[in-house]
C-alpha cells in the first residue's frame, strides 16, 4: 500500500530560553526557514505549525506554507495533531511527521528512515536513534536513551544510562555494550496522532519528562530507525553561535 506522508513543523514564538527563536537568523535566514526547506527536500508537502503571526507572515515571505494553531498546546505533538486535523479537510495523507522547528540542519536521509518504517503495515509511530560513540553522553541526563528490541522497537527511554552495565566501571560501557541516545524527530499514522493526544499523562511521563513514556506505556508501539547523523538543536542563542560556527566551518 502506498503510504502518503505530510511534514508538520511545529514552531512558537514564546520560548523561556530563546523567545523568538523560530525567526532568529542563521546565515541570513530564519531557523525555520532552515527546517522547512531540508525538509522539502525529502518531502512534498511541509506545513509551519505556528500559533503567531510573525511567524506566519515569515513563512509565507520566503514562499512556505503555514497553518495556525491553538497557542494553548502543552507540546508539539498536541500542535501537530491540531494542524493535521485542519490540513486533512483538504490534503489526502496517511503518516505525519513532526520535524523540531528548532533542528536547521536535518537531512533528507533521516526523513527518508522515518518514511521506511512504514513499510510495515504494522507500523504505529517511528522515531530515530544513533548509535553513542561518545562515552559521557551516556551518563548526560539531557541526552535521552532508549533501548530496543529485536524488531527495532523501542523498550523504554530514559534520561539514566540504560542498559545498565554490571561488574565493569561506567567508563568502560561503551565498550561493552552499544548505546543509543534518541534523536527526537517523529512520525505517526494520522488516526494514530490523533490518539495519542487524547491520553493522560502517565507515571513515567511525570517521572522521566519524556513524552513517548506516555505512548509506550499505553501500549502503543514505537518504531526506531537508525542514523548516524546528530544535527545541533537550537535552544539558546549560544546554540545559535554554535550552528553558526557550524555552517562556517
Amino acid at each position: 500500500m502506498q503510504m502518503n506522508f505530510i511534514a508538520i513543523i511545529p514552531a512558537r514564538f514564546q520560548s523561556t530560553r530563546f523567545p523568538g527563536k523560530p525567526l532568529a537568523l542563521l546565515g541570513g535566514k530564519p531557523i525555520i526557514q532552515w527546517v522547512y526547506e531540508n525538509a522539502k527536500k525529502a518531502l512534498d508537502e511541509v506545513y509551519i505549525a505556528t500559533d503567531n503571526e510573525l511567524i506566519y507572515q515569515a513563512v509565507e515571505a520566503f514562499g512556505g506554507k503555514a497553518v495556525y494553531t491553538s497557542a494553548s498546546h502543552q507540546s508539539g505533538t498536541d500542535r501537530c495533531a491540531e494542524a493535521a486535523q485542519k490540513l486533512a479537510e483538504h490534503l489526502k495523507f496517511d503518516v505525519v511527521i513532526n520535524i523540531q522547528g528548532d533542528e536547521p540542519f536535518i537531512m533528507p536521509e533521516q526523513v527518508e528512515g522515518l518514511k521506511a518504517c512504514f513499510d510495515s503495515p504494522e507500523t504505529e509511530i517511528a522515531t530515530l536513534i544513533k548509535p553513542i560513540t561518545n562515552a559521557a553522553e551516556i551518563t548526560n541526563v539531557n541526552r535521552p536513551k532508549v533501548v530496543i528490541n529485536k524488531n527495532q522497537e523501542a523498550m523504554y527511554f530514559s534520561r539514566s544510562p540504560i542498559p545498565f552495565v554490571r561488574d565493569c566501571q561506567s567508563e568502560e560501557w561503551i565498550s561493552r555494550n552499544i548505546f543509543y541516545s534518541h534523536i527526537g524527530m517523529y512520525a505517526y499514522r494520522y488516526d494514530i496522532l490523533l490518539e495519542l493526544t487524547q491520553l493522560p499523562i502517565g507515571i513515567l511521563e511525570k517521572a522521566e519528562s519524556l513524552e513517548q513514556l506516555r505512548w509506550l506505556e499505553n501500549g502503543f508501539r514505537i518504531k526506531t530507525a537508525q542514523t548516524q547523523f546528530e544535527s545541533i538543536g537550537i535552544d539558546t542563542p549560544e546554540d545559535l553561535e554554535e550552528a553558526r560556527k557550524f555552517l562556517m566551518a
